[in-house]
């Protein structure tokens, strides 16, 4: 953890119905996990002045999932009810994309991203990518994050390797990744967390440090 006083806002992506209790239930780390984390990573921001911004993922009302104007769509109600400083209302997976958000953080000076809510391996795998790329700092939380299984012509995986493989390659580049409450105590520290990088993530995992 470094002592650079970060500008940061923490970045609540699809915590909706359709997650909780509908088509596309989260898998790993189970809800009953995840969620009481979001909730209080929400209620630390507060504490601490911390801008939440609060994502909605929206799609054409004939679509399996999120369909506008679907229960599955809305905000699980311990996010709708809890303050927050903007929403962005969404129809791709990285929150950039065909939003003002980007605008937003330039407004408000942000320059570190604590990035939580679902799925880890898409919608916060693509925001994370590019807001590093865009460069911001970002952090994940493992614990208040989740994804669920695939299979296709690929391959398949379970929700747990998913999860699991999308954070090790997070941690190597892109994001610091920690628990709910490794992030909370740093909090009340003061600070920023940093990634790892990919050359010295390769090399523990052939021996070499």
């Amino acid at each position: 953890m470094t002592s650079q006083s970060p500008r940061r806002a923490l970045v609540v992506i699809d915590v909706q119905n359709e997650y909780i209790n509908g088509k596309f239930r989260i898998e790993y780390p189970p809800v009953d996990i995840s969620l009481p984390n979001i909730e209080r990573v929400m209620d630390a921001a507060t504490k601490h002045n911390i801008p939440v911004v609060v994502v909605q993922h929206v799609l054409p009302h004939d679509a399996p999932i999120f369909a506008e104007g679907s229960d599955g769509a809305k905000l699980y109600p311990a996010v709708a009810e809890r303050r927050h400083s903007y929403l962005v209302t969404k129809t791709l997976p990285s929150v950039f994309t065909k939003t003002g958000f980007g605008q937003w953080l330039e407004e408000n000076d942000i320059d570190t991203l604590t990035v939580v809510g679902y799925m880890t391996h898409n919608c916060n795998d693509s925001t994370i990518r590019e807001a590093m790329h865009r460069g911001y700092h970002v952090e994940t939380l493992h614990d208040a994050t989740g994804s669920l299984p695939y299979k296709n012509n690929a391959g398949s995986a379970t929700a747990a390797e998913i999860h699991r493989v999308t954070l090790v390659v997070m941690e190597s580049a892109y994001a610091a990744v920690m628990s709910t409450d490794d992030w909370l105590t740093g909090l009340e520290r003061g600070g920023r967390f940093s990634s790892d990088n990919i050359y010295a993530s390769n090399q523990r995992a052939i021996g070499h440090m």
